[in-house]
């Protein structure tokens, strides 16, 4: 008996954790999608270097294409620790918020701006965050 016990509690157990990995269930209306944040950092050496025009015509150019379904610009203030220089550096920076279905290629879109923004701006890096989100419009 105390085997058979056992042997329930585990299988519990196992079907308890594997609840914990399956994918989040939104309650409808809601859909699932990906939520994602790029913050930009503004900064060439120690000094603004990215313009609010030069922003903007990166968003025109380079993120409004591959999105075109929308998506939010908020001025921010960054910090960060260069490891080079072994100090915090402040900046104003631009984070970008964006929700979409989530597929492989607009992924990929994601990567395609942060790299051509790191490259026409000399940055060292670009923030990305995902998650997966409950999304109502």
């Amino acid at each position: 008996m105390r085997s058979l016990a056992t042997l329930g509690a585990l299988a519990a157990l196992s079907l308890l954790a594997a609840c914990t990995v399956l994918p989040q269930a939104c309650a409808p209306p809601a859909q699932s999608m990906v939520s994602a944040e790029l913050l930009f950092g503004r900064n060439i050496g120690d000094r603004l270097g990215v313009s609010d025009a030069a922003f903007a015509d990166f968003l025109a150019r380079e993120i409004t294409p591959r999105f075109p379904d929308g998506l939010t610009v908020v001025d921010a203030r960054g910090q960060w620790r260069d490891g080079e220089r072994g100090r915090i550096v402040r900046e104003p920076s631009k984070l970008v918020l964006l929700t979409f279905p989530d597929d492989v290629a607009r992924r990929e879109k994601l990567t395609e701006v942060v790299e051509t923004y790191k490259k026409r701006f000399r940055q060292q890096s670009v923030l990305m965050s995902l998650r997966t989100s409950c999304v109502t419009f």
